[in-house]
């Protein structure tokens, strides 16, 4: 078989095996061989990358991130539709349609809350996805979509144009997993799965988006050119036979049964794979819908039921305290279990003390509970005449409940954070950012290894790392004697990396790679850093006032005074690089845009800076040279309008070669 059959029978199986998997849910192909033949697809689009095709599954992963998104016009404008609240809504809609009509049949399904897109296709095949903007203008959003395993690319019928709508989410499952992360990683949550998916889809990097394992459900059919349909239930069994997973949908033919299935589905909403924040009710006849018509805003033909939020009460038992990943200091309320949108709450999210100040909420008191976006428990109100005597304002402590470290305030915020430079709680964050490639850059010690490490008790602080024997490591899961030592020899080669790695490696607050630079160039050592004052500090260029306090309180602290003395003991440098400093760039200014396929932005960068020049984000007069990789945007339009320079990658590359 030539490579061409090869990478087209390889094509075909693989999206029948995705279309079962994602969209029928029916595996017919076992996940270690789906991987073997990707990774066949894979080299062959390697080699031959002139065979690779828009519909290949090699494409879901997300390519080149972008700099802003295109706007699309809609040949069909995505109408948003008019809300109801009461069942005396749905049957004054009914009434309407029947007077109008003669007779009337209702299509009665789920809303998912999510994010409403359009899919367009030619001939058969994917070639552009927008959101509903307003309606009449979206973005081209076409990259994330691909992301999405359960978006066909092809069809089995080629008509010459076809555009369906649907509503993209973030499934329940995966939104949990989501928000543990992130509250692990000290980071904001997520309010709803709606906001999820619409932060995702929006992600500028299709990559991000690929991770954040989106879902779909196609409801309605804009335009099909070839096609004629009768009914909105027809057009969609037609989109489902073309491999679309498509909205579950009762045809009824009153107002009672349309009431008595909007109840059923609010009954059954958390059975549901996605968040259900309605009931869309709308004609099932195509030629009703046309005789009806729409109004400025919205159609006459269809409505959304939308579904009160269920509040009940409960007693506050305790409020506890979690830190997470980077030291964020999280309460919780615990409650008496109560029964609430289809499962028993135990306890709530109170974000932070401004939160708990707001609402004035006690240990003791009767709260009334309810779903954020009929997913995470919150506390809507304090019931005070049923509160107990002797009571009193909680405050979150001043110390972290983990090591003991004083807690801060964020100057920009309202987060809570423990200051320890060695809690526990932070510990594996704090191990991966130290061996990052921009810090210690340790080969071979990812997360993974990390999380081995904490578990077998082998490490409690970075500094520990370089203690480690390769027959420690050697126990480890998929380490092996090899492996081990290589890891030993890549730890040791890290202790000369230089002050301005060790110093971003440390996680100082506000001190990233750009002032990590700047502080080992000005003291040259650590000692003469963690001697100035905040003033001197601050009398740094690109150090300001917050930043130099931040650095003078994690150098005060006991915490960091012990990791030090542990990082010297271990023989780690503690003096900045001695560097020639080239003249070649002296003076110049280049910005970076596009992706790039010889270096990474970080690296282009350290070239420049390494020449005497300087790397910045925005284009402006001062700009010496615009730097234009592959899909640059904005950059390089504001470039050619303020007529700067704009080089190439080859261009860049021979410049540095001068």
């Amino acid at each position: 078989m030539d490579y061409r059959s090869e990478m087209k029978q390889l094509r075909e199986t693989l999206s029948e095996a995705g279309y079962r998997y994602y969209v029928l849910d029916d595996p017919a192909m076992a996940d270690h061989e789906y991987d073997r033949m990707l990774r066949r697809l894979e080299e062959l689009e390697a080699q031959y990358p002139e065979e690779i095709t828009p519909d290949s599954p090699t494409q879901r992963v997300g390519g080149a991130a972008l700099e802003s998104f295109a706007q699309v016009e809609h040949p069909v404008p995505l109408e948003s539709l008019q809300d109801v609240f009461a069942p005396e809504e749905v049957e004054e809609f009914a009434q309407r349609m029947e007077e109008a009509l003669k007779s009337v049949a209702y299509s009665v399904e789920p809303k998912v809350d999510g994010l409403s897109v359009a899919l367009e296709y030619r001939d058969g095949v994917f070639v552009q996805g927008a959101t509903r903007g307003d309606g009449r203008v979206g973005e081209d959003v076409t990259e994330n979509l691909r992301t999405i395993k359960s978006i066909p690319m092809t069809l089995p019928e080629k008509l010459p144009r076809l555009i369906v709508r649907g509503e993209v989410f973030m499934p329940k499952n995966v939104f949990h997993k989501l928000n543990r992360r992130r509250e692990e990683n000290g980071e904001a949550l997520f309010a709803n799965p709606r906001n999820a998916a619409a932060g995702s889809l929006r992600q500028l990097d299709p990559k991000i988006c690929a991770r954040r394992l989106l879902d779909i459900r196609v409801f309605n059919l804009q335009l099909a050119e070839g096609r004629e349909f009768a009914t909105h239930g027809e057009s969609i069994d037609y989109l489902t036979s073309q491999g679309f997973q498509t909205i579950p949908r009762k045809i009824l033919s009153s107002a009672a049964e349309v009431n008595a299935e909007i109840v059923r589905l609010g009954d059954s909403r958390d059975k549901l794979p996605f968040d259900m924040d309605g009931a869309v009710v709308k004609l099932n006849s195509l030629s009703d819908r046309g005789t009806v018509g729409s109004t400025a805003k919205c159609p006459r033909w269809a409505i959304a039921y939308k579904y009160p939020p269920e509040r009940k009460p409960s007693r506050v038992l305790d409020i506890v305290v979690q830190v997470g990943r980077t030291g964020v200091l999280t309460p919780k309320v615990e409650v008496e279990p109560v029964r609430l949108a289809g499962t028993t709450v135990t306890n709530a999210t109170l974000h932070n003390q401004d939160f708990i100040d707001e609402k004035d909420i006690r240990i003791g008191d009767t709260v009334i509970l309810q779903k954020a976006g009929e997913i995470i428990p919150e506390v809507v109100e304090v019931l005070k005449d049923l509160r107990p005597e002797g009571t009193v304002p909680y405050h979150l402590p001043e110390a972290c409940p983990v090591c003991g470290a004083p807690v801060e305030r964020d100057p920009d915020g309202a987060a809570i954070r423990c200051t320890g430079a060695e809690c526990p709680a932070q510990l594996h964050r704090n191990l991966t950012h130290f061996a990052s490639r921009d810090a210690m850059d340790i080969d071979g010690m990812g997360p993974a290894v990390m999380r081995q490490l904490i578990d077998k008790e082998l490490v409690r602080t970075p500094a520990d790392l370089y203690f480690l024997t390769a027959e420690q490591l050697a126990e480890l899961e998929r380490m092996g004697k090899k492996s081990a030592r290589n890891a030993v020899s890549a730890i040791a080669a890290s202790k000369d990396r230089g002050l301005e790695r060790l110093l971003y490696a440390l996680g100082i607050r506000q001190v990233g790679q750009k002032a990590g630079k700047v502080l080992a160039s000005h003291f040259g050592s650590f000692d003469a850093l963690a001697a100035a004052s905040v003033e001197e500090l601050t009398g740094i260029d690109d150090v300001g006032g917050i930043t130099a306090a931040y650095i003078r309180e994690w150098v005060d602290n006991p915490q960091s005074r012990h990791l030090i003395q542990r990082l010297k003991e271990a023989g780690v440098s503690m003096e900045a690089v001695q560097q020639s400093a080239g003249e070649q760039f002296e003076g110049m200014t280049f910005v970076l845009t596009g992706a790039l396929e010889k270096f990474t932005r970080d690296e282009a960068a350290a070239l420049i800076e390494a020449r005497g020049g300087k790397a910045s984000g925005s284009v402006s007069r001062k700009t010496s040279y615009v730097v234009a990789g592959e899909n640059a945007g904005s950059k390089l339009r504001k470039a050619n309008e303020l007529g700067i320079p704009v080089l190439t990658e080859e261009e860049f590359a021979a410049m540095l070669a001068e």
